[in-house]
């Protein structure tokens, strides 16, 4: 606790002369009196009530007066108040969906590696809206941006290949990601675009589409999955899925400018450690912007003392009006 205005504390000095007049008046003559030769017919063995008591009013009197002036030297406390602004991202992850997807070079293949590890990056990003687009020979949206992350997790979910017509339309699915996000009032716009093979459908072209996402101030981040050489592939035959190892084709040129061209950058993942650090180091690139506005709090501490004043007169002036007075000597 402070005070706002402690100079005016100075004037409990008051109390001293105040209390110094009123027992100068008490005990030097200033009140009636008459001589007499013994004062034992008018005292009395305990003193009286009344005299005892006399001189609570005066009391309280003083308490009052000191109650007062701590209140209008306006006492207060303080504590510190941290308001957090964050201003969070706009991300759209775009995800290839095309039936290379089911190889087996990642862990148990390269689609449920990037829906896990989609999963972590969105749980560690609880400040920003994230959105899912898919793509394969043609694309859709399969989650907007969104803040609730229990329903984009489920979505991620529940990705899977070949629902869509097969392919490998990049420009497409690229296009349907800037759709989501070019009237976006976010200050950063960012496209996570995964994919694992070479544009092979699509009305729209990979460079067209990055044309539009950088006329809108969307980066573009993009990854090829797949290992080095060949990897394995489950096809179908009349014994069942048989793992053939086929080229691992990915148009790094391609990703590489789309990249460059919107002030993102290319990454190659080759299993799942390298696809979990290429989405740490995208984390870790795409800070949010965090602003601490600190200020202290303060609390009016005036009220209890300013209550003690009135109880006190109060109570002096009852006991000096209707009980002393009445009470036997």
């Amino acid at each position: 606790m402070f005070f706002e205005y402690p100079a005016l504390l100075w004037l409990l000095l008051l109390l001293f002369p105040i209390v110094a007049i009123y027992i100068y008046r008490e005990y030097k003559g200033l009140r009636p009196w008459i001589k007499v030769s013994t004062i034992m017919p008018l005292s009395t063995k305990g003193g009286g009530i009344r005299r005892a008591l006399r001189h609570i009013p005066f009391i309280l009197t003083c308490v009052a007066i000191a109650a007062m002036v701590l209140a209008i030297a306006r006492p207060r406390s303080s504590s510190t108040f941290e308001h957090v602004d964050t201003e969070g991202i706009d991300i759209i992850l775009a995800l290839d969906v095309s039936t290379s997807m089911l190889a087996r070079d990642f862990t148990p293949d390269r689609i449920n590696a990037a829906k896990d590890i989609a999963i972590r990056f969105v749980a560690e990003r609880p400040s920003d809206r994230i959105g899912v687009v898919v793509f394969a020979g043609e694309s859709y949206t399969q989650c907007p941006v969104t803040t609730d992350r229990a329903t984009l997790i489920n979505l991620i979910k529940e990705i899977e290949c070949g629902l869509i017509e097969d392919g490998t339309a990049i420009g497409n699915g690229l296009a349907t990601a800037v759709a989501r996000l070019k009237d976006s009032d976010a200050k950063s716009k960012v496209i996570i675009l995964l994919t694992d093979g070479v544009n092979n459908s699509g009305e729209i072209s990979p460079k067209m589409a990055a044309e539009i996402a950088k006329t809108y101030g969307i980066r573009v981040y993009t990854i090829g999955v797949g290992a080095m050489g060949t990897a394995p592939y489950p096809y179908m035959t009349p014994y069942g899925p048989q793992l053939v190892n086929v080229e691992v084709q990915i148009d790094e040129p391609l990703l590489k400018e789309i990249a460059q061209g919107t002030d993102g950058k290319y990454f190659r993942a080759t299993d799942n450690t390298k696809l979990l650090e290429i989405y740490g180091e995208i984390n870790k690139m795409e800070k949010n912007k965090v602003q601490v506005d600190s200020f202290p709090l303060y609390k009016e501490l005036y009220m209890p003392f300013a209550l003690a004043a009135l109880l006190a007169l109060a109570l002096g002036l009852v006991l000096k009006l209707f009980v002393i007075k009445y009470l036997p000597d």
